[in-house]
């Protein structure tokens, strides 16, 4: 099975370098020069990094496959790839999006929605949870909010506090209404 480990953002330079969204919580240890990672589209890989550096709070990658920045353009929005046999097996701390995404959300036995997405920050990770009406409500990813995890049966418990998921739908409401002027 393979696991995705960053997304390709926009190109950076002119030499061939992007910007990616790292996903992954050892970027030192897989964006080093000479791994080759699966690409999403096949047809933009394989790709084998001949740089990584840190750009602020960006991470530009190289690859020997790509020169300039036009072909560093049609990378935009693939996503890469590692075989999981590379991982240590023992790593029982933590869960990676494609074992999140999919399962049910529920507070107690009601179910409450779906996870559509885990955005990881710095400070935290949040869970985007889609309601059976559409919604998107971001829940914060701790154990106090998300106490039980159960990738076999299909879902996640959730302990959210009064009015989360009320205060996100309202905040999303608020922004898709016109603002009325005086």
């Amino acid at each position: 099975m393979q696991l995705q480990v960053a997304r390709i953002g926009k190109p950076h330079g002119i030499r061939g370098e992007v910007t990616v969204q790292v996903l992954t919580d050892a970027p030192g240890d897989r964006f080093v020069p000479g791994t080759e990672f699966v690409v999403e589209p096949a047809s933009a890989g394989p790709l084998t990094v001949n740089s990584a550096r840190w750009n602020k709070d960006i991470l530009l990658l190289g690859f020997d496959e790509i020169g300039t920045r036009n072909e560093a353009e049609t990378l935009r929005g693939a996503k890469l790839f590692i075989e999981t046999e590379e991982l240590d097996e023992d790593d029982d701390e933590g869960w990676y999006e494609h074992e999140l995404v999919g399962l049910e959300a529920r507070v107690g036995s009601k179910v409450v929605g779906k996870v559509a997405a885990l955005n990881t920050g710095t400070a935290q990770d949040l869970l985007m949870v889609t309601t059976p009406e559409g919604k998107e409500i971001l829940v914060p990813f701790v154990e106090q909010i998300v106490p039980e995890v159960n990738v076999e049966e299909g879902f996640i418990l959730l302990t959210p506090p009064d009015g989360l998921f009320e205060l996100n739908a309202e905040d999303e409401a608020a922004a898709s209404e016109p603002e009325e002027k005086a």
